[in-house]
């Protein structure tokens, strides 16, 4: 029964994350309704928000390979890379003194 509703659950609150006073009321209602233990319920909510953090960064990482690739199809440069090409205009610019 415990793993029907959690499938239910997930389904319902895809990757959202849990507060804790939401984790709260959902334990109160798990141990009400249910009749599930404290434990029970405990390791219930302990899971949803596992899995709403591992969703989280999965879509953090995402985000951030599009925006690479888009950085990258329109000819940005990336700040590393231009922070490194700055450092090394300076080095030349002391060994052969500034043009300007």
């Amino acid at each position: 029964m415990l793993e029907l509703f959690e499938k239910a659950v997930l389904t319902g609150i895809g990757a959202l994350s849990i507060t804790q006073k939401k984790g709260e009321e959902l334990l109160g209602d798990l141990k009400e309704k249910y009749k599930v233990s404290e434990e029970e319920g405990k390791a219930f909510i302990d899971r949803l928000q596992g899995i709403a953090k591992e969703t989280r960064e999965k879509l953090a990482e995402a985000a951030e390979e599009e925006v690479r690739k888009t950085v990258a199809r329109i000819g940005l440069v990336p700040k590393d890379e231009f922070d490194r090409l700055k450092q090394r205009m300076d080095e030349l610019e002391k060994r052969f003194g500034s043009q300007e």
